[in-house]
């Protein structure tokens, strides 16, 4: 009996050691912590209650196991806690999208299948002094019952968590971001000489840039991305006021546009030959080309007096516009504002808007659309605005900027965000640009990752393709390879655009 009791004391003060030191650890570095909880694939929604949680279960635990007459229930408490624990790194091990860094004090040096090891110890040695304890008092048959429905317990409530924390982050996300290691990688850079550079599109594995400084030449990077050639479109028609001629690529075809004329000239990469393809149409502020025969763009409408979007044919020069896409909250023109981006491997194009949480996606052929939110809670648009004696409409206060830029492949559409999640270190938003990955195929947030500035050079453009991910930032254009993890949901979403042709 006095071994018993002996081994129940050692069992119950190596808890109290663990518990003890993981929960000083944690509270030393509670920022870190939580932060670290935010990350995690399974309680990334529940950060905040549970980074509370953990301490305080830990610190009462190591009390009552201190305690000889509260100890039997301390050693239950071990036993249901590192259950938890070893179902919750099973379940990171076997069935997470990614794994996030380990955590923990003393632990904190094991990766997961060692941790994983530890704590299956750990549950043992729980089980051993609770039938010590009990040994004492000839209570076998119900401990190993009691012990038995424990484990169930604990199993049953990470499995609810894990399952309820994916919802909420995927599909009602209360503004926690999830960083997957290393989603994309650093592969080249290029010193373009100038900033005044902007994306408009790729054609046989050529990144091709217009200028705004220059809107008739278009430079084009090679795949090998060292150099950079420049060539100058040749207009059938110059005797235009020009105010913002913007050049777009889509397959070996190039468009210039300047809604303010308006006019859309089209040509062939081959030999820069530009015609006139509509002329006073239609006027706009945006246009993406969505194939060689559709074009996308964005107008206001002077009838509802909000913004729309609409489809030109090229073909009969003919355009459809749709006033039910684009919905008002407030004054109809700063609150509907956004940005119109094509899918650059699809005919579906969207649009995100600048002061909301709020993705549209329109589906080509038809025209059909649908609504996802960004992660963020900003719901309705945070500006303020007055209608001058003139009748035009202007802004009385600087607006609440939710997402600056953003752009779209396979179905994959990053953001840009211009607000701070939960949990995060602002320190990072000094130096980096956060962008938010959203599956549009079925409205769930993917996850987010870093761009550091350079210097201190902000990223001023950005372009996703079935390869690479790029950015402008200063003068430099800076090219990224995907993780794994993006590149199978650029698969899925070429094996669900199959499927549903």
């Amino acid at each position: 009996m006095k071994i018993s009791t002996t081994s129940i004391s050692i069992i119950s003060y190596f808890f109290v050691l663990l518990f003890v030191y993981a929960a000083v650890s944690k509270m030393l570095d509670f920022e870190n912590f939580q932060v670290q909880i935010a990350q995690s694939p399974l309680l990334s929604s529940y950060a905040g209650i549970t980074s509370y949680a953990v301490i305080i279960a830990e610190l009462v635990i190591s009390i009552s196991l201190i305690l000889p007459r509260y100890r039997l229930y301390g050693l239950y408490s071990s036993l249901g806690l590192m259950t938890s624990f070893t179902i919750y790194i099973y379940l990171i091990i076997h069935y997470s999208e990614f794994i996030p860094c380990s955590c923990g004090g003393i632990l904190e040096k094991l990766d997961w299948n060692e941790h994983l090891i530890f704590n299956i110890g750990c549950v043992i040695i729980a089980i051993i002094g609770i039938f010590l304890s009990v040994k004492l008092k000839q209570r076998i048959l119900t401990t190993s019952l009691w012990i038995i429905s424990l484990i169930i317990l604990s199993f049953s409530l990470v499995m609810i968590l894990f399952f309820s924390s994916e919802q909420m982050m995927k599909k009602n996300n209360n503004f926690i971001r999830r960083f997957p290691h290393h989603p994309i990688l650093q592969d080249k850079s290029l010193d373009l000489g100038a900033n005044s550079y902007y994306f408009a599109g790729t054609s046989n594995g050529k990144v091709i840039l217009g200028n705004y400084i220059s809107p008739l030449t278009i430079t084009e990077i090679d795949s090998t991305f060292t150099i950079f050639s420049q060539r100058t479109i040749k207009l059938d028609h110059y005797d235009h006021q020009f105010k913002s001629l913007t050049l777009y690529i889509r397959d070996s075809h190039f468009y210039l546009a300047d809604g303010s004329v308006p006019v859309i000239y089209r040509g062939n990469l081959n030999n820069l030959s530009a015609k006139t393809m509509s002329y006073k149409k239609m006027y706009f502020d945006q246009l993406q080309v969505l194939n060689s025969t559709h074009i996308a763009f964005r107008t206001f409408n002077p009838d509802t007096k909000i913004r729309a979007l609409g489809i030109l044919q090229l073909l009969s020069g003919h355009y459809d516009l749709n006033n039910n896409i684009i919905n008002k909250q407030k004054d109809g023109l700063f609150d509907t504002d956004g940005q119109l981006i094509a899918d650059s491997h699809t005919s579906n194009y969207y649009y995100i808007y600048y002061y909301r949480n709020k993705i549209i996606t329109v589906k080509t052929p038809g025209n059909s659309f649908s609504e996802q939110n960004t992660i963020d809670t900003t719901h309705i648009a945070k500006i303020q605005s007055t209608i001058l004696s003139d009748g035009k409409t202007k802004m009385t206060a600087p607006p609440f900027v939710v997402n600056k830029m953003a752009t779209a492949c396979r179905g994959i559409l990053f953001n840009q965000s211009n607000l701070m999640g939960n949990f995060e270190n602002r320190d990072q938003w000094k130096t980096n640009a956060i962008i938010d990955m959203y599956n549009t195929r079925n409205k769930s947030y993917s996850g987010s990752f870093y761009i550091q500035n350079r210097d201190k050079n902000k990223i001023t453009g950005m372009l996703a393709t079935g390869h690479y991910f790029y950015t402008l930032i200063g003068n430099e254009i800076v090219r990224y390879r995907y993780a794994q993890t993006i590149m199978d949901d650029f698969r899925k979403g070429e094996a669900e655009n199959l499927n549903s042709e």
